[in-house]
């Protein structure tokens, strides 16, 4: 049995439809990446210019040996950053602890720790499994309204759209990164991962987890006005 391809098309006319499909899928396939842009565009900052807001969020980014990864490490290094300057109160932790031997949030409290961060100034959010899980439960769960968001800077203006589409302000903090082969690879994926986002934004589903609301965040502000009063 001879295996035939596909055949181009042979007429002007067919070079021509067949060249105008290819490049409205392209643009079709840059909407979520254009839309992912226009959003965040205004709202980056870097840890030096942030607007002070009482909220951190941290997303997680991976353990090594139980320990935050670099990529995750550079995170918390700015969000102890920033603590220290007073310019967030209260750090809110974001990853994956779906397994028992497998607890992002726990790692990147210990590792805010012993940075500085009071372990009372820590929230954990053991739920956050994906971007969009994360920006929706720190407005529900956590009732987060308004937050900087730390991340690698290919993933920053995706973070900053999903949570602006959870209904949380958000300023975005893209740390510096090696650019190494995981770089690569996530500047790879972000332009998959964008068709995704613009699918949550849209239709808005319900987190993995949402359960009822936890008062972490409150709490931690209130015991930060307590130590400023």
């Amino acid at each position: 049995m001879t295996f035939r391809g596909p055949r181009l098309p042979r007429t002007r006319r067919g070079q021509r439809r067949l060249v105008q499909a290819v490049m409205a899928g392209c643009v079709l396939a840059l909407l979520p990446a254009t839309w992912m842009y226009a959003v965040a565009g205004d709202r980056l900052r870097t840890a030096a210019d942030v607007p002070r807001t009482d909220v951190a969020v941290v997303f997680g980014a991976g353990l090594w040996d139980g320990e935050p990864s670099p990529y995750l490490a550079h995170r918390l290094d700015a969000a102890a950053e920033l603590y220290r300057e007073g310019r967030v109160e209260v750090v809110l932790v974001t990853g994956d602890n779906s397994r028992e031997d497998y607890d992002e949030p726990d790692a990147m409290r210990g590792y805010l720790t012993r940075h500085g961060v009071p372990d009372g100034r820590i929230v954990s959010d053991y739920a956050g499994f994906d971007t969009w899980d994360s920006c929706v439960r720190a407005k529900k769960i956590f009732g987060v309204d308004e937050a900087v968001l730390i991340s690698q800077g290919f993933h920053i203006r995706r973070a900053v759209a999903l949570c602006e589409a959870a209904g949380v302000t958000s300023y975005g903090v893209g740390v510096d990164a090696v650019h190494d082969a995981t770089w690569y690879y996530g500047g790879a994926r972000e332009i998959f991962a964008a068709g995704k986002a613009a699918l949550d934004a849209v239709f808005r589903p319900d987190p993995q987890f949402l359960g009822p609301r936890e008062p972490g965040v409150e709490r931690a502000l209130a015991r930060a006005e307590e130590t400023l009063g």
